[in-house]
């Protein structure tokens, strides 16, 4: 379906914002574009949220795909904006290297998020709601193929969702413990944002939860001795010298929220930055500590639980005074509210 056949529908959508979970919500249009004998189509929009692709898909049989996240804000003057595609697109780019697949052009990416938004306006959560409008693109590789080797075809796509926080609570601190699972190996795709490190994540978490604890803390796969990971999400720490900290590692997923907040942290807030190795035996380091990415956004860490010992940082039930400014001035960017560095904002005529 193209674009200009398309009515933007006019009725609300009977959602309780406040309330929302992130969870999935079948919206009204999503992008489909298709590579095939060496290029992209010109992609369309569809209200088919099914996609129909062969049993023997590499996608199916040896992972390869990759995806990204990303989210659109609804401003206070009612305007939609999207915060930095352009880094999820370069970051989608590195990932699709990394595994024999087509990249997809900076500027057919960001088109089509804003297509996949103009689409479903009526889904964009109001301001002052704290929900958000979630874009999950990805690349999948397609069509007939048993052998291990590059898909002959690929399908690019962004389907949205309405969502609230990833963790229940929303700004609350939560509690973790550290993993006895690697996340990723040595020189393998923990840098790179593909579906199998999450796969590899899902039994990890299910047992934290099980043992109380919102999610788990990976460390360096090599020596297992440095924080790597939160989750699914990046970790900083705040020293008590008021430096932000952030790790430092090939394995890590290079968190746009994670760099937006390197800079805010300097440029806004005037505080020392360094993304080096953090010590898990030295979380004392730390008077406050969180846990960044686009669908945490920040979640404060509360305490992490490591050889049977609980480190607490700020506190387990209040969010740290450093970590609620950098998580009010990501979130007033994000949403207009406080100006934005160059570029971060692209607008959603």
């Amino acid at each position: 379906m193209k674009g200009e056949d398309i009515v933007s529908a006019k009725e609300k959508v009977n959602i309780d914002w406040e309330n929302l979970r992130f969870d999935y919500i079948k919206t009204d249009f999503r992008y489909i574009s298709r590579w095939k004998d060496g290029k992209w189509d010109e992609g369309e929009l569809s209200e088919d949220n099914m996609l129909s692709i062969s049993e023997a898909s590499t996608a199916l049989h040896y992972g390869q795909q990759c995806f990204e996240g990303l989210k659109a804000y609804r401003t206070k003057d009612g305007d939609i904006q999207l915060f930095r595609p352009d880094e999820n697109s370069k970051r989608m780019a590195v990932s699709c290297r990394r595994l024999l697949m087509p990249e997809v052009p900076e500027d057919k990416f960001i088109e089509a998020c804003k297509r996949v938004v103009k689409a479903n306006e009526q889904y964009v959560p109001p301001y002052g709601t704290g929900a958000t409008l979630y874009l999950r693109p990805f690349v999948i590789g397609v069509g007939h193929n048993v052998g291990v080797k590059p898909a002959p075809e690929y399908i690019f796509c962004i389907f949205c969702v309405p969502v609230g926080p990833y963790f229940k609570g929303g700004l609350a601190p939560v509690n973790f413990n550290v993993a006895e699972y690697d996340r990723a190996a040595p020189y393998g795709t923990g840098g790179v944002k593909v579906g199998g490190n999450y796969a590899a994540s899902l039994l990890p978490h299910e047992k934290a939860v099980k043992a109380g604890f919102a999610d788990c803390i990976y460390l360096d796969p090599l020596t297992h001795t440095k924080i790597e990971e939160v989750g699914a999400a990046n970790f900083f720490g705040i020293t008590k010298d008021n430096k932000f900290i952030t790790p430092q590692s090939e394995s890590i997923l290079p968190s746009i929220t994670k760099y937006s907040l390197m800079h805010i942290a300097k440029e806004y807030l005037g505080m020392e930055v360094e993304e080096r190795d953090v010590l898990v035996d030295k979380l004392d380091e730390f008077a406050e500590a969180g846990a960044c990415g686009t669908a945490a956004v920040i979640t404060p860490i509360g305490g992490i639980e490591y050889k049977g010992k609980m480190h607490v940082f700020f506190s387990e039930t209040e969010v740290g005074p450093v970590t609620h400014k950098l998580y009010d001035t990501l979130c007033g960017i994000q949403i207009g509210d406080i100006e934005a560095p160059k570029g971060w904002i692209v607008k959603v005529g």
